[in-house]
């Protein structure tokens, strides 16, 4: 059996999930565009985690309210270009969620989080400054809230949905 791990998503509302993914669409490399647009907490759970995770995240969600966050412009990713997030509240829910499950985070997620929303990956730089050059006088700063954690389970290159967890706490 394939090593398959969970990764979790901040939830984006419908009307910016709309907007950012047909940025995704019109900018990402077409060949490798296998996502919607999202907001990756975790990139690597182990599937080990499969029934204390959701737990967490369904305890997690049902006390807090929707976090707020702000789009403050572009992030240059090197070989990418990504709309630049800003979200105290979620970065401390992450951070409740990595304390739960200390010791058993990759590297990867066990680095300082950059919230963000990729909206092109894998171009030369050359082209990702290009975008963010098309791009920086049309993005606004904009508020909204996330609506939830997502969970899915890595299927490379895709993902599968396991489930959303709406933030339901006043």
């Amino acid at each position: 059996m394939a090593f398959e791990p969970f990764i979790v998503t901040a939830e984006l509302p419908p009307d910016v999930l709309n907007w950012a993914d047909g940025l995704r669409r019109t900018h990402f490399p077409p060949e490798r565009n296998n996502l919607a647009a999202h907001v990756t907490l975790f990139h690597a759970l182990a599937p080990s985690l499969r029934e204390e995770l959701p737990a967490v995240l369904g305890r997690i969600t049902a006390q807090t309210p929707p976090p707020e966050v702000a789009l403050t412009g572009l992030m240059n990713l090197g070989r990418g270009t990504a709309l630049a997030l800003s979200s105290p509240a979620m970065l401390a829910i992450r951070a409740e969620i990595a304390e739960h499950f200390h010791g058993m985070l990759t590297a990867q997620d066990q680095a300082k989080p950059r919230l963000h929303i990729t909206i092109q990956n894998k171009v030369a730089p050359e082209a990702a400054r290009a975008l963010q050059a098309q791009l920086e006088p049309v993005i606004q700063p904009r508020e909204f809230r996330f609506t939830g954690l997502g969970l899915h389970r890595y299927c490379n290159p895709h993902w599968e949905a396991v489930r959303v967890w709406p933030f339901r706490g006043k």
